[in-house]
This record gives structure tokens, sequence and C-alpha cells, in this order.
């Protein structure tokens, strides 16, 4: 459930207005401010020393944020401007674009001045079609009105940014007090479940679980975890087991807060809430973020000093928004071969790349199986400017045995440029330098003359010559 849009103070390139000189209309996110505070209209007026008028005219959007107006919400109310993008309905124009990149509004002809208009005279509208469109699915792939119970947990992890203060609080008071008892985080977990909760610990051989990872018998008392788990999983599903007892109260208020209908939601949250817990156990926020900006976010490092995998280090690089010690804002994807994204995290990076549907198959996320294992570093460019770093690198699911299926997935991450300079995979690097131009997707693309082309852009009337072959299957008109 990710947020749409660019990031604050994303570079764009010839077509496109900086963000100090678009202007940016917000007022939704302003109300939602003001109520959250519990305010009037008068009295936030007030506080930021404008006219009560002119703070009306704002939540109305007929009047654009000054950047004046910014500074003072961000000293008066520890705002966090990326909220301002991040919070826009139906996640932003570049949001909104994907959506209308549909086949089925394609004789619309529907263009960015016609969506700016849409998002600032009527953001309530465009915010109920977002919804409206995501409940249905692209294309009419799912049945109207049925429930979607990834996609619901997606968006609510996303209303949080990824980031859990409650939960992450109570891990990182927790570990605190098991380092105090030993040096080994899976030794300290396991006396704790024995003596507090009187539940041991028993690995057991894969023929006895051969397609569980992970069991908790109330009856004998025992986590159950397979012999097939590296060390690193093991102290997880450890972890994960003290999440659902000492984090109960937390996942249970943060569950009845999203107030799902579907049931099947519901608990897919709950289980991602308990993950959160356990790899903040694993990886304490303060002393995680210390190591990250130390060490320049060098994830293999990273990893052998939490004692964390891969994949549990780059999402939760995707959560550290905590008010006052922010990290960098990343985002997540997971692909298999085929394409299919199995995970993304968008958390407060705003990344069209972890929200589109479509992916470009010059992003190296795709090549990342082509060399398993090895880190795979790539600076990127999409068609408005917005550039990103990104890494790329193979995961292999726990529990693979000899002559079973061989699942393989490509876990993306990424940072926006501007943000990427103190990043260890940066060094040597020229940031503002030549960059791979990558889409969200053919038929979100726009880009003409790639080679890489399998269809053509949605909403571009098609430009065949019969006396002409380019170097792409397929030429099209302008906007």
């Amino acid at each position: 459930m990710m947020i749409g849009g660019l990031p604050w103070g994303a570079p764009h390139r010839e077509g496109r207005r900086s963000m100090a000189d678009r202007k940016l209309f917000a007022g939704h996110a302003i109300r939602r401010l003001r109520r959250q505070a519990g305010l009037t209209q008068a009295a936030m007026a007030e506080m930021l020393t404008i006219s009560p008028s002119y703070l009306k005219l704002v939540e109305k959007n007929q009047r654009p944020l000054s950047a004046a107006l910014i500074v003072k919400l961000a000293e008066s109310f520890d705002f966090d401007p990326r909220a301002l993008a991040a919070g826009e309905p139906g996640g932003g124009e570049a949001a909104l674009r994907r959506r209308l990149a549909d086949p089925m509004f394609a004789d619309l002809e529907i263009d960015r001045n016609e969506i700016e208009e849409w998002l600032a005279g009527a953001p309530g509208g465009a915010e109920a079609f977002a919804r409206a469109f995501d409940r249905i699915g692209a294309a009419g792939s799912a049945e109207a009105g049925a429930a979607d119970p990834i996609a619901e947990v997606r968006r609510e992890i996303e209303r949080w940014r990824g980031h859990f203060a409650d939960l992450d609080a109570l891990a990182e008071g927790l570990a605190d007090e098991l380092r105090l008892g030993a040096g080994d985080l899976y030794g300290a977990i396991a006396e704790r479940l024995r003596v507090k909760h009187q539940l041991t610990i028993r690995v057991l051989p894969v023929d006895v679980m051969p397609d569980l990872l992970r069991r908790t018998d109330l009856h004998a008392r025992q986590l159950q975890l397979s012999e097939m788990l590296d060390p690193a999983s093991r102290v997880f599903g450890a972890a994960y087991q003290l999440a659902q007892i000492e984090a109960r109260g937390e996942i249970d208020g943060l569950a009845k807060g999203a107030g799902f209908t579907d049931r099947d939601a519901e608990r897919l949250y709950r289980r991602h809430l308990a993950s959160y817990f356990a790899a903040a156990l694993m990886m304490p926020y303060a002393r995680f973020l210390r190591a990250c900006e130390a060490t320049g976010y060098d994830i293999e490092l990273l990893q052998r000093r939490f004692g964390a995998g891969f994949e549990q280090v780059a999402h939760r690089l995707t959560t550290l928004q905590r008010i006052g010690a922010r990290g960098l804002p990343f985002f997540l994807v997971r692909i298999d071969r085929a394409g299919q994204v199995s995970k993304r995290f968008s958390g407060a990076s705003g990344s069209p790349l972890a929200e589109s549907e479509g992916r470009c198959p010059l992003w190296r996320l795709h090549a990342a199986f082509d060399r398993p294992g090895v880190l795979a570093v790539q600076l990127i460019e999409l068609e408005g400017g917005a550039r990103w770093l990104t890494m790329a690198r193979t995961v292999t699911p726990q529990g693979r045995r000899y002559g079973a299926v061989p699942a393989e997935f490509a876990v993306g991450l990424g940072v926006a440029a501007e943000h990427a300079g103190t990043l260890v995979v940066a060094r040597g690097l020229d940031l503002k330098g030549e960059a791979t131009p990558i889409g969200l997707g053919c038929r979100a693309c726009g880009r003409g003359g790639c080679p890489q082309r399998s269809l053509p852009p949605v909403g571009r009337a098609l430009a065949i010559n019969e006396r002409e072959r380019g170097v792409s299957a397929f030429t099209f008109g302008g906007d």
C-alpha cells in the first residue's frame, strides 16, 4: 500500500516544474492536520500568523501553500513537509496518471493539465476515483466490489508510511532488556520464552516438518522451527513468536484502528505487524539508524552486524521514519522471474517505482537473476526527470531442498538520487551524470525510439509508415 507522486524536492527536467516553482495545493493535508490537533480554523490561523480567510482558501485548494507557510507548519506542528506530497488525493498527479493510462480511458485523452485542475478543484473526487479504481482493479481484472485483502493491507501500511512508532518503541526497549541478559539475541529470546511464557524452542528435522518452517504447538508448549531455517531466520521466528505475546496489545490496537471489514485482511495485517516487531527487535531503531549512517547504509555490513538477512535489512530500511530521527526514504519491490510483484513498500519515498503495476526491463531489478547473490547498482531516470539510485539482488526462500522446485526472487531497493550521496554504493558515481532512462512499463511509457518496447503507450496514436522501420517496433505521436 504505497504512496504515489514525486518525493519532496525531487529534481525535474524539461516540461516539469521544480517543487519550489510548482504551485502546491494540499488543502486536504492541512485540514487533516488541523483536525488531528483539535483546532478551529481561527485557532490554527492564529498559530500560523495568517488570516482565517486565507487558511480557509488553502484548505479548499483555492490558494497554494507558500514556502513560508510550509516552514511555519513544520515549526508549529513538527510537520514533515514530505507528507504534503505523500498525502495527495489518489497518491498525487503521477499516481492518477498511471490509473488513467488504463486502456478503458484511452479515448478520453486526459492530459496533465486536466489532472492538475482535478486535484486542485476536486481533491475528494480524485481520491474517490482512486479508491474505486483500486478496488475494482486495473482493466477490470478483479470483479467489481470484490475485496482484495492484500491491497487493503498495503494501503493501511502506507497510510502509516511503513513506520509504526509504538511497535518500534516497545521492541527497542525489549531489545535493550534482552541485551542485559545475554549477548546472543536468539539465546536471550529463547530464555525469555521459556521463563516468562513457558514456551520452549525446538528445532525439528525436515522429515518431521516437511512443509512447515515454523509452528507453535500450544499443547506441547513448544515453538517448533525447521532445521532448514538459517540462523537469521531462526532468530526472526523466535522474535515473531515473542511479538505475538508481548506486543499483542499494540497489535490489537492497530488492527482495530484499521477498521478492516475483511477477516483475511485483518489477519494479514496482524502478521505484518508481528513481523515488523520481530525485525525491530533484531534491528532496534536507534542502534540500527546509527549503524546505517556510520556505514553509508552498507547492507552487507548491516547484515553481519545485526545477524539479519538481505531482505530483512532492506525492508527495515523502508521503515526509518521516526519523528526527529528519520533515515533515508527508501522503497522496496520484490519480484519473481515472471515480473510479478510479491512485496512492495514505498515508505516515505513516494516512488512510482513501488506503486506502478508495470516495470521497465531496462531496470536492473530484472537483470539481478542473471548474477544470483550479486548486488546490482544502477542510476535511473524516469520520464519526468526524477532520478533514483537503486540496488537489486536475488534472494532464495528458506526451506529449499535438493530436487524441490527452485524458488528465487529479486529484491529491489532504491532512494531518490538527491538523498543518495552518503551511500557506500554511490561512491564513484556521478549522481547528476548519465542515468539509464526507464519507464513504468511500456503501456505507461512515452519514450520514443526504445528497442526494448513491447507495446505502444496507452492514449497515444500510432504513427505507422510502411516505408520506414525504426529501432522500435512502435512509433507514435506526441501528447
